[in-house]
């Protein structure tokens, strides 16, 4: 199993326990420690984890993933978010 220590990061930035974050997901605080430590969560779990912490929830599902990489992800899609007003 891989570790997702970019979960653990946004979950520490935000000031938040493990228990709290499950608590917010509607899952049990053990299956979420085991998420940080690796495990996959299904579609709906990283939806629910995703939108306590404030991240995009394919996250989960990508390869190779850091924090860095979703502010760029996040950058880039605010500036075609950006262009997509300029054209309307």
């Amino acid at each position: 199993m891989r570790r997702y220590h970019w979960l653990e990061a946004l979950r520490l930035k935000e000031g938040m326990t493990q228990a709290e974050v499950a608590k917010r997901s509607g899952i049990d605080r053990t299956y979420y420690t085991k998420i940080e430590r690796g495990k996959v969560p299904s579609v709906r779990v990283a939806m629910r984890i995703a939108n306590v912490l404030g991240f995009e929830w394919t996250l989960f599902f990508e390869l190779s993933c850091d924090v860095s990489s979703q502010k760029e992800r996040d950058r880039s899609q605010s500036s075609t978010d950006e262009g997509k007003k300029g054209r309307t």
